[in-house]
């Protein structure tokens, strides 16, 4: 037999939670909720929440919404979506994590704060993500986005910097780009960086890189759209080449080799618990067979 173990430490983080019980809290006393963007990066999850009355809308169709309910998801959203509301007379249930909306307001008092005197403010995270955005949204859009060290050429050495960083960005990727900014800066330039990373989610690659090492084979389970699925997958990856991603149970299909006595399942922050204990149920009644 193959004895299955699934991480303890993987699973929804506390904003996803808190995001889905919102959502849960509001289906209960109506039919029909709207939800800004995708709840959590994960296809099954939605299908469930879907099936509950949860619509998922984009910007472009809440502009045209009057007078109806509208969840704000973990990620958290910029000024101009609480103003458009605001004026389109929206009930707004804001389930934006605890950590991001601390994180937004440290960002835009920097602004007030440094907007007359040439600072660059810079955050380092993913160009285009629901987070990022928001973030950038603190500034009036002024903010420049760093995803890598070759985006560093857009920022003048010359000029003060102060860097902050995406809550579920990786703690070795923004201490390289602190040290390539500590390099290229110019003399007597001033250069603030504050690490604003999630430990909540940072400390899961150390944890699953543990995990992962201590399994023949390990079923790495995420939603394709999920950043921080992609991160955690490339770190199991690392501990543990015999890592498989998937996004469902089904996808599973033949029995693994024999030898293999172990496997283990692990995912994302926004991969549900339900989600990979059907997985596990699923690798042991493949492999069960005598030892």
């Amino acid at each position: 037999m193959v004895e299955v173990t699934i991480d303890k430490g993987s699973g929804f983080c506390f904003g996803v939670v808190n995001a889905i019980q919102s959502a849960e809290r509001e289906l209960q006393e109506t039919s029909e909720l709207y939800c800004l963007g995708d709840l959590v990066h994960n296809n099954l999850e939605m299908e469930r929440l879907k099936a509950l009355g949860l619509r998922t809308i984009r910007h472009e169709t809440l502009a045209g919404l009057k007078e109806q309910t509208v969840l704000l998801r973990a990620h958290g959203e910029p000024p101009s979506t609480y103003r458009l509301a605001q004026q389109n007379k929206i009930k707004i249930i804001d389930a934006t994590c605890p950590v991001v909306l601390q994180l937004q307001r440290r960002i835009h008092q920097c602004y007030q704060e440094t907007k007359n005197d040439c600072t660059q403010l810079v955050i380092y995270g993913k160009k285009g993500h629901a987070e990022v955005n928001g973030l950038v949204g603190q500034t009036n859009g002024e903010a420049l986005v760093i995803e890598k060290t070759e985006d560093l050429d857009m920022i003048d050495f010359g000029r003060d910097i102060i860097l902050f960083s995406q809550t579920t960005s990786s703690l070795d990727g923004f201490g390289q780009i602190i040290e390539t900014i500590n390099q290229r800066i110019q003399p007597g330039v001033k250069f603030k960086f504050f690490d604003t990373i999630c430990r909540q989610v940072a400390n899961r690659i150390p944890n699953i890189r543990t995990f992962a090492q201590s399994h023949d084979r390990i079923y790495f389970v995420a939603g394709e759209k999920s950043s921080n699925g992609k991160l955690l997958f490339e770190e199991c990856k690392k501990a543990n080449p015999h890592t498989v991603f998937i996004t469902e149970a089904s996808e599973i299909t033949s029995p693994l080799p024999r030898g293999i006595r172990s496997a283990g399942v692990c995912g994302a922050t926004s991969t549900p618990k339900w989600l990979m204990e059907e997985v596990a149920q699923r690798i042991r009644r493949i492999n069960d067979r005598p030892s």
